[in-house]
């Protein structure tokens, strides 16, 4: 299984970011404006994203943990035979928020346009985080 890991600090406050990740049905007006391009959701929290590519993909949330500021996910369907991703909002040592953003993925040849992707996706994010409330 490949592991894909995108990382990045933002000059925002935890609690901001936190507020944007955690809500999970405002991806694209939230966190990842331009990269995401439509959200809705389904019964049983499924979101239905469309990225700024065109490519639509379900995802059904597994849990969101506010004390550790952190969000798991898995895509339902899709090309890959296994996709599961967390998101965490940390304090880095500078003070400034730190972003963690993991994707395991099956099989290894999907990491290569997965990454890709979640690369655009990073700096989407970065940008968007970005335009918050400074620390």
């Amino acid at each position: 299984m490949a592991s894909i890991r995108e990382e990045f600090t933002v000059d925002a406050t935890p609690d901001a970011v936190w507020s944007a990740l955690r809500d999970y049905g405002a991806v694209h007006t939230r966190l990842a404006v331009g990269f995401v391009v439509d959200c809705t959701m389904e019964e049983g929290d499924v979101r239905v994203i469309t990225f700024g590519n065109g490519m639509v993909v379900r995802e059904k949330l597994v849990g969101i943990d506010d004390a550790a500021r952190r969000v798991a996910y898995t895509v339902v369907g899709g090309g890959a035979a296994h996709h599961n991703a967390s998101a965490q909002v940390m304090v880095d040592a500078d003070g400034r928020t730190r972003f963690v953003w993991i994707t395991d993925v099956l099989p290894d040849a999907a990491a290569k346009p997965i990454g890709a992707m979640m690369k655009i996706g990073a700096e989407a994010m970065r940008k968007t985080l970005s335009q918050l409330s400074a620390r």
